[in-house]
C-alpha cells in the first residue's frame, strides 16, 4: 500500500479528491504540483507539508516562494521541476493528474524512478502508449489506472492469470450533457450547456469532451496501450446512469462489472491501497434505490469524435498525438468561445488530415506531432 504521494496538478478536480482521500488514508504528500493556482497551493501546502510545491507558471512560482518564506516547503517554478517532483526519492506513488500531453514528461521521469504511477492522465498513454508501457516494464513501475472505466477493468481483470482470456473490453459511457440530441441541436450548445454533464463533476476540459464523447475515444486508445489488445476488442456503451464502470467478457462467455457511485474518490482510492482495499466513509451503492440500469449503442454520427479517435488508434503510430493535440487546441477555443461546439470535431478532423503520421515514434517525434497538430488547428480556425 502506498505511504507517501506526489500528486502532479494537486489544485484540479482529481487532484483535489486526491488529497482528499490521501488525508483520510493517512498517507503524506511529498510534493504538489500545479500550473498558476497559487492561493489553492498556499493552501494545500500549509496543510499537507510537502518538500516540494512547484507552480510551471514561474511568475506564479516566485509569489508562491514568497508566501510560503515561512514553511520548510521548497518551491520550484517551470516545466522542468515537474519531473523533479516526479522523481522525489521519498514518495512511492506518484499521482499524474495533469490535463493534457503536459503529464507526458513527468509520467516518463516517474516510471524511470521506478514508481508506482496512479494514472488519471489518459493523454500520457494516447499520445505515448507504447513508449510509456515499455520504459514500465523495463522499469519495473507499476501502472495503476484511476480513469473509472479503467479502474473498472483493473479491478475485474485481478483474477485473470492469463490475458489471452478476455475476450473484450467494454467501456460504459454517460453520453454527455447531450445524449439524445440531433446533429443539428448539437450545433446549437454553448459553454455553459457542455459543461452541465448529468453525473460527474470535472474539469472544463475532460468534461468538454465528455460532451464530444472524445474522453470515450481517448479511453478506447488508453485501454488498448494498457491492456495491450487490438481495437476490435474494445467496445464502447452508452450507460446513462454511471453506475457500471466497465466490464471485461471472457472468452467463456462469463462477463464482469464493476459497479460503484459516480464518485472519483473510489478509483483514486483503490489506486492508493492497491492490492488491498481501504475502508471508505462515502454511502455505498444501493442496489434498490438506485435508479433502472440501461445500456444502448453510442451515436457516431452525431459525436464524431468517438469515430476520429477509433481511426487513430487504427492508424497507430503519431496519428492519436496529432488526434489529442488538435483535440487540446480546439477544446481551448470552445471554452474561450471562439468557435461553436461542431467545430470542436471539425478542427480536429483538418488537424488529422494535414498532419502526416510517422510510425514508430520517439518522443521527439510524438511532441513534434502535438506541435504540428496544434498549429494545424490554428490555420483551420484562421481561415
Amino acid at each position: 500500500m502506498t505511504r507517501t504521494i506526489s500528486v502532479l496538478g494537486s489544485t484540479g478536480s482529481i487532484g483535489r479528491q486526491t488529497l482528499e482521500v490521501a488525508e483520510q488514508l493517512g498517507l503524506r504528500a511529498a510534493a504538489l504540483t500545479a500550473h498558476n493556482s497559487v492561493e489553492r497551493m498556499e493552501e494545500q501546502a500549509r496543510r499537507f507539508r510537502p518538500r516540494l510545491a512547484v507552480l510551471t507558471d514561474e511568475a506564479a512560482a516566485r509569489d508562491l516562494a514568497r508566501r510560503l518564506a515561512d514553511t520548510d516547503t521548497k518551491v520550484l517554478g517551470g516545466q522542468e521541476a515537474l519531473a523533479e517532483a516526479a522523481a522525489l526519492p521519498e514518495a512511492d506513488t506518484v499521482v499524474t493528474a495533469v490535463v493534457g500531453v503536459a503529464g507526458l514528461r513527468p509520467t516518463l521521469a516517474a516510471i524511470e524512478a521506478g514508481k508506482r504511477i496512479a494514472l488519471a492522465n489518459k493523454e500520457t498513454l494516447v499520445c505515448a502508449g507504447k513508449l510509456v508501457m515499455d520504459a514500465a516494464d523495463r522499469c519495473g513501475a507499476q501502472i495503476v489506472p484511476v480513469d473509472s472505466e479503467h479502474s473498472a477493468i483493473f479491478q475485474c481483470v485481478q483474477g485473470c492469470a492469463d490475458r489471452r482470456e478476455i475476450k473484450r473490453l467494454i467501456l460504459t459511457c454517460s453520453g454527455g450533457p447531450f445524449y439524445g440530441k440531433h446533429s443539428a441541436e448539437v450545433g446549437k450548445m454553448t459553454r455553459a450547456d457542455a459543461l452541465r454533464h448529468p453525473n460527474w463533476r470535472m474539469g472544463p476540459k475532460i468534461t468538454v469532451d465528455c460532451a464530444t464523447l472524445m474522453n470515450k475515444g481517448l479511453e478506447v486508445i488508453e485501454a488498448m496501450r494498457l491492456y495491450r489488445l487490438p481495437l476490435d476488442q474494445v467496445d464502447v456503451v452508452i450507460h446513462r446512469q454511471s453506475i457500471v464502470h466497465s466490464l471485461v467478457e471472457f472468452r467463456d462467455g462469463a462477463v464482469l462489472a464493476q459497479l460503484g457511485t459516480p464518485d472519483m474518490r473510489l478509483p483514486i482510492r483503490y489506486a492508493m491501497t492497491w492490492p488491498n482495499r481501504g475502508v471508505n466513509p462515502a454511502e455505498p451503492l444501493d442496489l434498490l434505490t438506485c435508479p433502472p440500469l440501461t445500456f444502448a449503442p453510442p451515436d457516431r454520427e452525431t459525436f464524431p469524435c468517438l469515430r476520429l479517435a477509433e481511426e487513430a488508434a487504427e492508424e497507430g503510430g503519431t496519428a492519436c498525438a496529432i488526434l489529442n493535440g488538435a483535440n487540446e487546441a480546439a477544446v481551448e477555443l470552445f471554452l474561450a468561445e471562439r468557435i461553436g461546439f461542431s467545430r470542436i470535431a471539425e478542427l480536429v478532423a483538418a488537424a488529422r488530415a494535414a498532419v502526416p503520421v510517422v510510425q514508430d515514434p520517439s518522443l521527439e517525434e510524438i511532441l513534434a506531432a502535438d506541435r504540428a497538430a496544434r498549429e494545424a488547428v490554428a490555420a483551420a480556425y484562421q481561415k
